[in-house]
């Protein structure tokens, strides 16, 4: 009889389909927006771009559609609308010393591959998120006409879910009616959002139809014939800029941070061409120093120690203090409104990467330091139909 020994060195394959398995899930906790796109697998070496694809839909006129006796009409084209959209890799490791392997190196990657998971799979929200609500069909709450008239008090209504329905409908948007529901938009929203929305006695809540149809994850409720799912991470528009001068300059296109920065402060200042108030002028950012927080417009500009400069891009701004109210993004869509790369494609878009201790060579001579790391390997979201997209912009209670 031939004994064998079963070890982690044997168990190598299993453990990483466990740890591929953890980080799947963890990721897939996360994801509200990329739930409910067209799909489209990424086929390997077929370059970075993808293409989406629909058909045009016929005119109908009574006129041209009007048969006239014996007379055959012309043949009509078929025709197809397409989007690109280019793919992105995402990932994020970390190192673990050879003295943590020694007390629970399993119990280290398990919960790391957690965490990388939890990690990944919100950037991945965020970057179909950011690209669901890059649309130009907006709503604005509280009869406003622009994002920086929205007020706190300017919250969502359930006349504004309407509204959504109304315009949806007249845009011709399919519904989904997909896991044997009945026809629904979906509305993803924040959880500030529901609140404001559960107020109202025409609110369903999920609970009083859940044993009659399947339900999706995160489901809270339904409205008017849409299904609402709540994410905490919808979009917020939030006020990227909100410092001081520091002293005093006279006719120059420099002046210095009175405060130490934000990180939201930084990346927006770092990118040149972004625009900045300054008083009731706007001017254009031409760079940024963080190391010295310099600040450089494309004029020169003559300023008072203390002057608030500001950005204006979220909502109503406070005449004293320049702070900007946030504004909540609810988004309202029909299906194939928008596409993704399908992250369970079999181009195994989420891999998980260990190298073990000593797999480094030279570099790591005394075989010190493992590396457990995540990848998204190709991902990208877009807008198909820029009609079955509704973005409603909107305050919410404190």
């Amino acid at each position: 009889m031939t004994n064998t020994t079963l070890n982690t060195n044997f168990t190598t394959k299993l453990n990483k389909t466990f740890y591929d398995r953890q980080l799947l899930e963890s990721a897939k906790t996360r994801f509200v927006h990329a739930k409910f796109g067209q799909k489209r697998p990424l086929p390997k070496n077929n370059g970075k771009r993808i293409e989406f694809r629909r058909w045009t839909l016929f005119n109908p006129s009574i006129e041209d559609n009007t048969l006239v006796e014996g007379v055959t009409p012309e043949g009509q084209s078929l025709s197809q609308t397409s989007v690109e959209a280019e793919v992105a890799q995402y990932g994020a490791y970390v190192e673990v010393s050879d003295l943590l392997n020694l007390t629970g190196y399993d119990q280290v990657i398990s919960d790391t591959a957690e965490l990388l998971g939890e990690q990944l799979g919100t950037v991945v929200e965020w970057v179909t998120r950011d690209a669901m609500c890059a649309g130009t069909n907006v709503q604005y709450a509280g009869g406003k006409m622009l994002r920086d008239q929205i007020e706190a008090t300017d919250k969502l209504t359930v006349e504004d879910i309407r509204k959504a329905v109304r315009t949806l409908k007249r845009a011709k948007a399919r519904p989904f009616s997909d896991e044997g529901r009945k026809p629904h938009f979906i509305c993803i929203c924040s959880p500030e959002a529901t609140y404001d929305l559960q107020s109202d006695t025409l609110w369903q809540d999920v609970s009083k139809y859940c044993g009659a149809e399947q339900i999706y994850s995160g489901e809270i409720g339904r409205l008017f014939g849409v299904v609402f799912v709540e994410s905490t991470e919808a979009k917020v528009y939030r006020q990227s800029v909100l410092n001081a001068v520091d002293s005093a300059t006279s006719s120059l296109s420099t002046f210095k941070l009175k405060n130490a920065p934000t990180q939201a402060e930084a990346e927006y200042l770092s990118v040149a061409g972004n625009k900045l108030m300054i008083g009731s002028s706007e001017y254009t950012i031409a760079s940024f120093d963080k190391t010295s927080n310099l600040v450089t417009l494309t004029q020169s500009v003559t300023l008072s120690a203390d002057t608030i400069i500001y950005s204006n891009d979220a909502g109503k701004l406070d005449s004293a203090t320049k702070k900007a109210a946030d504004v909540h993004a609810t988004l309202v869509f029909g299906k194939d409104a928008y596409g993704i790369v399908d992250i369970e494609g079999s181009s195994g878009a989420l891999q998980t990467i260990i190298k073990p201790h000593g797999s480094a060579g030279a570099s790591d001579p005394l075989n010190q330091r493992a590396t457990i790391a995540a990848k998204v390997q190709a991902y990208t979201a877009v807008i198909l139909n820029n009609l079955w997209m509704l973005r409603i912009e909107h305050g919410v209670s404190a």
